[in-house]
């Protein structure tokens, strides 16, 4: 397949080089001085095995490249729409757009530029962090999910294939939200407690005050999505989250980042999304309220 990762953030370039492997794979970003770096050092990722170098195309101007099989979208959700227009010419009539973005509600934001039975929905429990300049740590692997927005989802089954063959195990989902509400069960619990608490996953299951804090922010987002059609049991989903602070090996998350370099997050499209749906669904969500408040708070806090 012919790919475009647009981001070259740290969950970008983990897919863009694992992906580059087997397909022609391209990783657009903004800025010309990186991407040079990355074109001509590569990418090194660090996983359990050991540190593997990969090469995928880099850029910042795709103006003149033709249209690709793939795009996938991993910049972050307020930036969505000026990376499609920027690079509105590598759509083209039979071009699929996939969101592995964080939290829910992307595809409102995909529509005006591709029509919505060409979007596609990904969920991953795996999970990146930059270490050092070209250099990004593999800290949690776990399932795909892919499926489509409206129609059929079993045209996704070759790129679940070529996803689970790059290292990355992908199953096609009929009932894509399904993915992302268990998704949001990971995000609206250790991404927002890491950025407040700003530590790695892995200090989250290692003491039982904050696996405690992650249940209970786990339970309301439950509550949530079974009031919005998408029951899910309890124990089972406290388990595979156990199962990724057990395996994220000191791993941290996007939003840490964020929070620690005083730049902007994603907690509306997260968090944020949760709230608003308890609203709509009457549903209490003291807990995610709060993470949200104090998410802005510390997005404003002065740097040391």
């Amino acid at each position: 397949m012919r790919i475009a990762v647009l981001g070259d953030g740290a969950m970008g370039c983990l897919f863009g080089s694992l992906l580059s492997v087997r397909n022609h794979v391209v990783l657009v970003g903004v800025h010309p001085e990186k991407s040079e770096l990355l074109r001509r050092e590569g990418v090194r990722i660090v996983q359990a095995d050991g540190e593997h170098l990969y090469h995928p195309d880099t850029t910042t101007d795709t103006s003149g490249m033709s249209p690709v099989d793939l795009v996938i979208l991993f910049v972050k959700s307020m930036h969505t729409r000026e990376a499609l227009q920027t690079n509105a010419g590598l759509i083209g009539p039979s071009t699929l757009v996939a969101t592995f973005q964080n939290g829910a509600g992307h595809d409102e934001l995909i529509s005006p530029f591709v029509p919505r039975t060409r979007i596609i929905i990904g969920t991953t429990q795996d999970n990146a962090s930059v270490r050092d300049f070209g250099v990004v740590v593999h800290g949690g692997t776990g399932n795909t999910a892919i499926g489509r927005v409206e129609g059929e989802s079993d045209a996704l089954e070759p790129i679940a294939a070529e996803f689970t063959a790059c290292g990355f195990p992908t199953k096609v989902s009929s009932e894509v939200m399904r993915s992302v509400w268990r998704k949001l069960f990971n995000n609206t619990s250790i991404s927002a407690l890491t950025a407040v608490l700003q530590c790695s996953m892995e200090y989250l299951g290692q003491h039982q005050e904050t696996w405690d804090a992650v249940v209970s922010l786990v339970d309301e987002a439950l509550s949530v999505a079974k009031a919005d059609g998408y029951p899910f049991d309890r124990e089972d989903v406290r388990r595979d989250i156990r199962g990724v602070l057990d395996r994220a090996h000191g791993g941290y998350t996007s939003i840490y980042s964020d929070i620690k370099a005083g730049r902007k997050t994603e907690v509306d499209m997260i968090s944020g999304y949760v709230v608003r749906r308890a609203k709509a669904l009457q549903v209490p969500v003291p807990r995610q309220e709060l993470m949200v408040r104090l998410i802005h708070a510390l997005e404003t806090k002065p740097r040391d």
